[in-house]
């Protein structure tokens, strides 16, 4: 199978090229600027050569679009919009143009579509859309809108020869430096990794594995199509799910940080306490429905075999995480 993956310079696509070419699968990365074998290049805007390696394709997966870990200033947001939504049209546009278009293109989205809420879990058929809570920061809903125009680039392209899947994912946990598991255990392990304003809020996640796993079952499901969550079965409080990770790895102390505090680490990281206190509380209802089974499906055991992974070395090689790739 020939895959190719537009943006699949950060943590996602590393998990991705590392599972599918072990697999003997071909894998093309399509980027701003290539630097290995198998990348090729392309501006995310227009069409250009690059068009070739999707012609003949069996899978798109496109990953691109500029890094959410940033501060939430009004540029970055419009980046954010931007270089989404005008990556998916141009792969709409060379997927329409095809003599031989792939089978399947999945479109990378985000759990972030969803509301805030603590009451109960969404999934694709009851979960609430979110930008119209009260009480949260009045720029979260712009996060929602990029969700939704990000999803809709793809529903309006013209490519009837192909189905289309949009994975609505939560964090993607893997042993790379620099991913999001990372972060947080760089956290944990210095003693910061306690809850967040309270820690009532929910956490998303799924594990790398299962993340290849239902890429791999949604190649081969030809009935789904549409949205689809990319979650691990259980998400968890905040508060739990970084006492699961102190005790993976070890980490006894987690000190509790105000709302107040958060702004501030998020300031010195330069990125928003959006991805903190935004509460996720997403499952992956047709996933399920589907007869998919998680291999990780509980936190406290994927942290666990993550911290396991990461001390014998399997996230030695870093991500080249670009803006935009």
């Amino acid at each position: 199978m020939k895959v190719v993956i537009p943006g699949g310079t950060g943590q996602i696509g590393a998990v991705l090229d590392r599972a599918l070419t072990a697999a003997g699968h071909e894998v093309v990365i399509l980027t701003r600027r290539p630097a290995a074998e198998r990348e090729v290049h392309w501006d995310g805007e227009n069409i250009g050569p690059w068009v070739q390696e999707i012609d003949g394709s069996d899978l798109v997966i496109n990953l691109a679009g500029r890094s959410v870990s940033c501060r939430y200033t009004p540029a970055n947001l419009r980046a954010m919009m931007d270089s989404r939504v005008r990556s998916t049209q141009v792969v709409g546009r060379a997927i329409a143009a095809a003599a031989r278009p792939p089978r399947l293109w999945l479109q990378m989205s985000t759990a972030t579509v969803y509301a805030h809420r603590y009451d109960a879990p969404n999934d694709e058929a009851t979960g609430v859309i979110g930008g119209a809570e009260t009480g949260v920061p009045a720029y979260w809903a712009y996060s929602v809108e990029i969700a939704k125009a990000w999803e809709r680039a793809q529903q309006e392209a013209d490519t009837p020869r192909t189905r289309k899947v949009a994975l609505r994912s939560a964090m993607v946990m893997s042993p790379d430096r620099g991913g999001v598991f990372d972060v947080m255990s760089w956290m944990a392990r210095l003693g910061l990794g306690g809850p967040v304003a309270g820690g009532a809020q929910y956490v998303s996640w799924i594990h790398e594995d299962d993340f290849v796993r239902a890429v791999r079952f949604l190649a081969d499901r030809e009935d789904i199509s549409g949205p689809v969550n990319l979650a691990a079965p259980d998400p968890l409080p905040h508060r739990a799910f970084m006492r699961a990770l102190r005790a993976a790895w070890g980490a006894p102390l987690g000190l509790p940080a105000t709302k107040g505090m958060a702004e501030l680490g998020a300031y010195v990281l330069r990125t928003d306490t959006e991805l903190l206190l935004k509460s996720r509380r997403v499952v992956p209802g047709r996933l399920l429905d589907a007869g998919f089974a998680f291999d990780h499906g509980a936190w406290p055991e994927a942290a666990r075999d993550l911290v396991g992974r990461r001390r014998g070395g399997a996230g030695g090689r870093a991500a080249r995480v670009r803006a935009g790739a």
